[in-house]
């Protein structure tokens, strides 16, 4: 190979290694799509002000979306005859909502800015959007991720926390993800709002007082309350608000739940060992700091960028 023609073939290489390994910016579509973030929070208060749940279950997919195989919205995209996606997984069967209010933001966008936009940031602005509009902090988000042409349910399997997980097993998930012992508490405190199926804490209402787990124990009052809504047999969808104070507002009460043993998940209530817990109960902007630099430290878990994935027309299917 002469000189000349090497050196072009590597220079080539180079660019595209820059491509695809590109850094996201928080102004990546201020020239190719300048109404992207009023779009965004337009369709997330319509919806939250449809129904307010709809902020935490936004909030939810993009952390199951960002713990498999990085921020790709490969958990928009649904399962075909040829295709297996990651909606049925464990974690997200039954559970997982507000795909149709992603579905309907992406409409709007695809209107005003063909073909540019991800599905991957648009679930990221979604979620920011879904906390701010329910009394959280705001954070610039970082944006030029692609959208992934693949899923897996396995990893949606075995890599999303479960709502019964002690404290190593979240600590050693969390640090798979490249997040610290005090970024699984700050981010759990996305639990002050949305609501929890049955099945989730049936084990922690009816058991936990006899396990002598000083961390797990739970409030009696606290759990005869939550047994009438959830009973020993059956009533598996029946929804518990994951912090009864403020169900509907973003705010520091999940941590003061937690130190009176009211946390509704065993993965809530064990978190009470690390101080972090009750600094964050008693201060409030504390934790939005916290809160709002974790989530932009969640959001850059693996994401694709430059000329990997592609930019979905429609979220639920790769193009």
């Amino acid at each position: 190979m002469a000189l000349s023609l090497r050196i072009h073939f590597f220079v080539a290489l180079s660019l595209l290694a820059c491509s695809t390994n590109a850094q996201l910016s928080t102004d990546f579509y201020d020239k190719t799509c300048p109404n992207l973030q009023s779009i965004v929070r337009n369709a997330m208060e319509k919806a939250i002000n449809g129904e307010a749940r709809l902020g935490a279950s936004i909030l939810r997919l993009f952390f199951h979306d960002c713990f498999v195989n990085g921020c790709d919205a490969s958990i928009l995209l649904d399962d075909t005859g040829t295709f297996v996606g990651e909606k049925n997984a464990v974690p997200n069967q039954n559970s997982a909502r507000g795909f149709e209010v992603i579905d309907t933001i992406k409409t709007i966008v695809e209107s005003a800015c063909n073909g540019t936009v991800s599905c991957a940031d648009i679930l990221a602005l979604a979620a920011r959007d879904g906390v701010v509009l329910l009394g959280g902090p705001s954070w610039a988000v970082p944006l030029g991720r692609r959208d992934a042409r693949t899923a897996s349910q396995s990893a949606a399997n075995n890599e999303i926390p479960s709502p019964f997980s002690d404290l190593p097993t979240l600590t050693s998930m969390f640090a798979a993800k490249g997040l610290s012992a005090r970024d699984l508490t700050v981010l759990s405190g996305g639990h002050t709002i949305g609501q929890a199926q049955c099945q989730f804490f049936r084990t922690r209402i009816y058991n936990n007082n006899n396990n002598n787990n000083n961390n797990n124990n739970i409030d009696a009052d606290f759990a005869a309350s939550r047994r009438a809504i959830c009973p020993p047999f059956g009533g598996d969808s029946n929804l518990s608000p994951m912090e009864s104070l403020t169900p509907n507002h973003f705010d520091n009460y999940y941590y003061s739940e937690i130190v009176a043993n009211r946390g509704l998940l065993d993965s809530d209530q064990v978190l009470l060992s690390d101080p972090l817990v009750t600094t964050y109960s008693t201060n409030n902007a504390a934790f939005f700091t916290d809160f709002a630099d974790a989530m932009v430290k969640m959001s850059n878990i693996s994401p694709l960028t430059g000329t990997s994935g592609e930019i979905r027309k429609n979220c639920r299917l790769v193009n």
